[in-house]
Parts: structure tokens; C-alpha cells; sequence
């Protein structure tokens, strides 16, 4: 059984990005379909999988990170429009029967990520 994580890391403070909101869509053709939500804990994690088991089927999904919103709670003077506010990551999940990690590297003017284990 494969699941679908993530972890948030905040390079600006050097330390996990607690209370970032996550969206997670499945992406359905043209259409993004809301399947859940989450914020992330003390450790920059979300307390379960995003997805697991048989909730994990093969296609393309779509986390939203509102980062924006995260730094402007840590009071990070951000000009306005913020330059990074809302992150879409689009992935594929070609064998649901993996683990599937997606961390952030995130400040407020650049963000990274790839494939974790």
C-alpha cells in the first residue's frame, strides 16, 4: 500500500513551516477536484498521509501550499501582491503502490521540491 506525504521546510528561518494550509486536488481532464485539506504541525508535517491505501490510485494531482499566508503569520514584512503566495505542485502518481513524498523548500521569494522517500 502507497501513500502520499509531504513535509514543509522553511529556509528563510532555518526550521519547519508550522500551520501552512494544504489543498490537495485530483486533477480529473481540465478539472481540479478538492479531496482534502491539512495544516502542517510542529515538525512542518501533516499528522497522517495526505492520501494512503486504496484513497492513492493512479493519475495527476495537485497540492496547494499557502505559504504566503504562512510567512505573513510569522510576520515576514511582504510586499503586495506577495512575489511567492500560493504554490500549485502538479504531480503524477504512476504506481500507487509506492510511497509518494513531496517536500517544500519554501521562502518568500523562492521555493524547491522533488521526489522524497
Amino acid at each position: 500500500m502507497g501513500k502520499l506525504s509531504t513535509h514543509v521546510l522553511d529556509t528563510m528561518h532555518g526550521a519547519p513551516a508550522q500551520g501552512v494550509r494544504i489543498d490537495l486536488y485530483r486533477i480529473d481532464g481540465e478539472q481540479r477536484v478538492a479531496i482534502g485539506q491539512a495544516v502542517t504541525n510542529h515538525d512542518g508535517r501533516c499528522d497522517a498521509p495526505l492520501l494512503q491505501g486504496d484513497a492513492l490510485q493512479k493519475g495527476v494531482y495537485e497540492l496547494v501550499f499557502h505559504a504566503g499566508d504562512y510567512f505573513a503569520a510569522r510576520g515576514v514584512s511582504l510586499e503586495q501582491p506577495r512575489f511567492v503566495d500560493r504554490i500549485a505542485l502538479r504531480f503524477g502518481v504512476a504506481r500507487p503502490d509506492q510511497n509518494y513524498h513531496v517536500p517544500l523548500l519554501v521562502t518568500p521569494w523562492t521555493w524547491s521540491t522533488y521526489r522524497g522517500s
